[in-house]
């Protein structure tokens, strides 16, 4: 496993993990501290507000979790990667695509994540 798939996977367990210390760690260990994370229902900067996200979409939706789905690909310092968001027994509530940067040390600068459907492209 790469370091860059690591640091995804450290990601995803920061944003499943409930424990306040434990989260605290995996956040400091995936994202600068400066990092910024986008979706359609979100957009935080820094350590503090990633820290805050697990327990509001915990609360949302207990019992989910997030799990990567796909390989990790790279290059450039980008990377992408497709996840899910599912309950306990499986059953996938949304899928998406998240495609990042790396900072100069490792760690996600910037995630912007995707999920639903793809738009149509008109073809």
């Amino acid at each position: 496993m790469s370091d860059i798939t690591k640091i995804v996977d450290t990601y995803l367990e920061a944003f499943n993990e409930l424990d306040a210390a434990k989260r605290k760690a995996l956040v400091e260990r995936a994202w600068a501290s400066d990092g910024s994370f986008t979706d359609p229902m979100f957009e935080v900067r820094g350590h503090a507000a990633l820290f805050d996200l697990a327990p509001a979409i915990a609360a949302k939706y207990p019992g989910h979790r997030f799990r990567r789905v796909s390989g990790v690909d790279s290059h450039h310092n980008v990377v992408r990667f497709g996840w899910e968001f599912a309950a306990g027994d499986g059953k996938v509530l949304v899928a998406g695509l998240d495609i990042g940067e790396l900072a100069g040390d490792g760690r996600l600068q910037r995630i912007t994540g995707f999920f639903g459907p793809l738009p149509d492209a008109g073809h």
